[in-house]
């Protein structure tokens, strides 16, 4: 695709001239005697550098910048003038034009500027291509489900992602909180600053506090230099903390001070740091009950759940099994590039029939497995793990150890062997697995 520019200018000729010109470096032109003919250009074509005249028979050429931008945010602009005016070249640089210079000026400046302008608007473009590919991966869409449970939870969700409201996600393991986080903050007018996520769960209380509020050189053994921590990092942004229920009375009081007025004290310091940052937390704990039994700060439980949102587990949504399940069937064979699958009924029922309590993490885990372990186009219910097969009702004993050797056999194969991984894949312990190949005499 051609580099292209548009040059609005009411002078025919000299809009003409500058057309050629510049089509002689290989740009593709194009022209406009008017800014609303200008504007028009924009709407239909990707256009990256402009070139405006700023007396313009229906624009100030100046104002025309704003117009422009609105159309095309990436693009950049160059104001010319044949009676320059310091103010003028003031408020275009205010408009966001890219450089504002008088008519008459030889063209070798003109072209260079031309070029520079281009680099820009090309990196700008690449920049909002980016930004809108995260957006896209991260935004409400993104949510897989149809059922009603679903839906009632992305419409909250939606209401209050355009606030600065903290946000508490209800729900069991697996159910998406931080996936519902991002789509908070994408959908949010903070969502070209960054989203932190932390899990609470993975630190111990001391290391956690000063992941969280960053520490001064000297405030423990080890601490060299500061340490900016994941409030100063999203700042301006939003900051998950999944599994809050897990942090310790002491840091919870300290928490609610940040929700309270966004100021913080570093480890080992004595001054007191502001952030703007919109707090998003998680668990799946029932933090009121946990407040009662003083094991949660009722106060902070309180603040954290100005707007909560129940997350339904996956047995409540069984209509959005399958669909879940053919969205990662997709995917993972996309991924290791295997032709397309289809279910096997039985192997539909029982993952309608499953109590999935690892909720949709185990699902997408379950179906990255199959997909690596199947041969035959047709998914079977022997690729399956066993727990699948003894939920079943009636199913005959016999079938089921023939079924599980079969897949024992299969999970082996693919991995040449190796009892470790092959333990890993089943989710079996090895002395289980060794077990289970000397009951059903398993060679190799």
């Amino acid at each position: 695709m051609q580099d292209t520019v548009l040059i609005i200018d009411d002078e025919k000729k000299l809009c003409s001239l500058l057309a050629r010109i510049i089509e002689l470096e290989g740009f593709k032109v194009f022209q406009a005697y008017t800014g609303k003919e200008g504007l028009k250009i924009l709407k239909t074509e990707d256009i990256l550098v402009v070139l405006s005249d700023v007396k313009l028979p229906d624009y100030n050429g100046v104002e025309l910048v704003r117009e422009i931008k609105k159309i095309r945010p990436s693009a950049e602009v160059i104001n010319l003038t044949a009676f320059g005016t310091i103010a003028d070249g003031v408020m275009a640089m205010r408009n966001g034009a890219f450089d504002y210079i008088t008519k008459g000026d030889d063209n070798d400046k003109i072209i260079p500027l031309v070029y520079k302008a281009m680099d820009k608007a090309k990196l700008k473009a690449r920049v909002y291509e980016l930004e809108n590919k995260i957006h896209r991966k991260y935004n409400f869409d993104s949510i897989l489900g149809k059922s009603k449970a679903i839906k009632d939870a992305i419409t909250l969700a939606q209401k209050v992602a355009g606030t600065t409201t903290t946000v508490l996600l209800l729900g069991e393991t697996g159910t998406g909180k931080e996936v519902f986080a991002q789509a908070i903050h994408y959908e949010s007018h903070r969502k070209l600053k960054p989203f932190v996520a932390v899990n609470c769960s993975g630190f111990s209380p001391e290391l956690l506090e000063s992941e969280l509020f960053g520490y001064k050189a000297g405030a423990f053994t080890g601490a060299i230099k500061d340490k900016r921590g994941l409030l100063e990092e999203a700042n301006e942004g939003t900051l998950f903390l999944d599994e809050i229920g897990e942090m310790n009375l002491d840091l919870q009081a300290k928490l609610l001070r940040v929700l309270e007025n966004q100021t913080y004290i570093k480890v080992g310091d004595t001054q007191t740091s502001q952030v703007n940052v919109r707090i998003v937390a998680a668990t799946n704990r029932d933090l009121k009950t946990e407040a009662e039994a003083g094991r949660f700060r009722l106060d902070l439980f309180y603040r954290l759940s100005v707007f909560s949102i129940e997350l339904p587990p996956l047995s409540h949504r069984r209509e959005d099994i399958l669909p879940i399940a053919m969205h990662y069937l997709s995917e993972f064979t996309a991924k290791v590039n295997k032709p397309e699958f289809t279910l096997d009924k039985e192997f539909s029922r029982l993952l309608t029939a499953h109590s999935w309590k690892g909720n949709i993490r185990e699902l997408k885990n379950i179906m990255e497995r199959v997909v690596i372990l199947a041969d035959d186009a047709v998914i079977s219910p022997v690729l399956l793990p066993f727990e699948f097969h003894h939920q079943s009702k009636g199913a005959d004993s016999m079938n089921m150890q023939a079924m599980e050797k079969q897949h024992l056999i299969k999970v082996l194969k693919f991995t040449g062997g190796n009892k470790t991984e092959a333990s890993r894949l089943l989710g079996i312990g090895l002395t289980t697995l060794y077990r289970k190949i000397e009951e059903y005499k398993i060679e190799g």
